[in-house]
């Protein structure tokens, strides 16, 4: 006889998880999605195995959304060792390389001004960046290199934290898609004697903070009661709080959830908006198109109930 399908509840909403060392992001959602017997939940950046810190959680309809927060800025504190060069590019791989390394902070600050701003950098194989479904770590296991075409990246600011040879740490705000470890290895190069990432902490995405007060790792969510938990789950719209705002009536917000178009005088073709119906209740996501019209671009389910 099976066992009965454990229920799970309508749980719609973002919060803000402190993820430990030795767990993928996948894992750490995984085990969140239980603690909140969520029947869907997602999250909006990987962090490795080896990184620790922010990693905001969709939970249900919040999942519709995760892709702006993935598209969003991030700020890292990265430890560099100086000196050591490994085969993944952190302190997990093997040493190919070691050399002293004899500098001072100004050849370090002069060093660090070159890798701000726009540029291209390659995904490193020790990543979780796919090739035909299978990861790159995958393939990298096994002793198999797969060509990898560069991607434009852009670093906002690399700000030297604290620099005690052999140690370097740095304060990195980066636009999405950048690879710190790859950023490590570069700086040693850049050095002349070589550099891997030794540890990585993610201290915000997009507008949230690490020490944000809603912030909390998998155990103390694990020990808090269903009451205390909702009080920890930030509403979806959470996730948009940079869009722009429209509110409609009645009549307007029944047309947009069953797909329709509205014809609304507004901004710029192309522009994504909040929108909202009667009484604050959000709806989702529109976009405006040529002539006035809105149209749904992501709409949340008309049974969810947002507070």
């Amino acid at each position: 006889m099976s066992r009965p399908r454990r229920i799970k509840n309508r749980v719609d909403g973002v919060v803000l998880l402190d993820k430990p060392l030795g767990i993928s992001s996948q894992q750490a959602v995984s085990r969140l999605r239980h603690v909140f017997s969520a029947a869907k939940a997602g999250h909006t950046g990987t962090l490795d195995p080896a990184a620790s810190g922010l990693l905001p959680v969709c939970l249900g309809e919040a999942t519709k959304f995760s892709h702006f927060l993935l598209e969003a800025d991030k700020v890292y504190l990265a430890t560099l060792r100086l000196g050591i060069v490994t085969s993944t590019g952190d302190s997990e791989g093997d040493i190919l390389s070691e050399n002293s390394p004899d500098t001072d902070l100004d050849k370090i600050q002069s060093v660090l001004k070159g890798f701000v701003g726009s540029q291209t950098q390659t995904p490193p194989m020790h990543s979780a960046l796919k090739h035909h479904g299978v990861p790159l770590y995958e393939y990298a296991r096994k002793g198999v290199t797969i060509e990898r075409v560069a991607r434009p990246i852009h670093i906002y600011s690399v700000q030297i934290v604290e620099y005690q040879s052999p140690l370097l740490q740095l304060r990195v705000h980066c636009s999405k898609g950048t690879y710190i470890r790859v950023l490590a290895e570069d700086i040693g190069a850049a050095l002349g004697f070589g550099a891997s990432l030794s540890a990585l902490c993610r201290t915000q995405t997009g507008s949230f903070l690490l020490d944000h007060p809603l912030v909390h790792n998998i155990d103390s969510f694990a020990a808090m009661d269903p009451p205390t938990l909702q009080t920890y789950l930030m509403p979806v719209e959470t996730l948009l709080a940079d869009l722009p705002r429209l509110d409609v009536d009645e009549t307007q917000a029944q047309r947009l959830l069953l797909g329709q178009k509205l014809r609304i005088s507004g901004p710029a073709t192309g522009l994504l908006t909040r929108v909202y119906g009667p009484e604050a209740h959000f709806l989702g996501v529109v976009q405006w198109e040529m002539g006035g019209r809105v149209v749904p671009y992501r709409m949340l389910a008309q049974t969810v109930e947002n507070s």
